[in-house]
């Protein structure tokens, strides 16, 4: 867990590593992170939005030789992959491995959870938001297949987030990454792109709190 919050946290350094060591398949490896973090269903904690931020900040440096727009079209598929896969879990064995015992240890209840309530409060659009949000988007599409969406429904939803997604975060990376006051933060910049990403949650969960108020009194 220590290597993980240390790889978030410095990303950019150990992207930096990995194009050194693996060239052109940097490509292959970013694009496997992005689609296990939610394709894998129990792997929420794998960065996301700080990923793409940062390998798009590398891309904007001639001196690494990389693509921007091969991000931008790896990402998108990817994250459109990687949510369709845990759809169709959740489509097939959604409440059948809720049920089962193992499955409990892998996913960490509380959260999944937390993005039914979500999901049942807002709705479709939940597709769409969930991608700005670290774990609970993981959770999103199995409880949406879980709860019978058609996965017409589903997709068109998904299409706009992911894009919405790549292009914001593959975008900021690009354009604002390589400034010198971020290289230097780095670290604190992809704290911030984490707080701002929970705002939507946080903000839902205070406002279900103070609805809840003057039932209580």
């Amino acid at each position: 867990m220590s290597f993980l919050v240390d790889f978030v946290l410095h990303i950019d350094q150990h992207l930096v590593t990995i194009v050194n060591s693996f060239g052109i398949w940097t490509y292959l490896i970013l694009f496997a992170i992005i689609f296990i973090e939610t394709g894998a269903v129990v792997l929420p904690f794998l960065p996301g939005d700080s990923l793409l931020f940062a390998a798009s900040a590398l891309a904007a440096n001639p001196t690494y030789g990389l693509h921007i727009w091969s991000f931008v079209l790896l990402f998108l598929v990817a994250a459109l992959a990687g949510d369709s896969l845990n759809f169709l879990i959740g489509h097939s064995l959604g409440e059948a491995l809720t049920r089962t015992s193992w499955f409990g240890r892998l996913i960490n209840q509380k959260q999944l959870a937390k993005s039914e309530k979500f999901f049942k409060k807002h709705g479709g659009i939940t597709v769409t938001i969930a991608r700005f949000m670290p774990i609970i988007r993981t959770f999103v599409p199995f409880v949406a297949a879980s709860s019978r969406m058609k996965y017409r429904q589903f997709i068109r939803y998904n299409v706009i987030g992911c894009l919405l997604w790549v292009i914001l975060c593959c975008g900021g990376g690009y354009f604002f990454g390589n400034i010198a006051f971020v290289k230097e933060h780095f670290s604190l910049v992809v704290i911030g792109i984490i707080v701002v990403s929970l705002i939507p949650a946080i903000f839902s969960a205070v406002k279900a709190k103070f609805s809840k108020a003057p039932e209580e009194d």
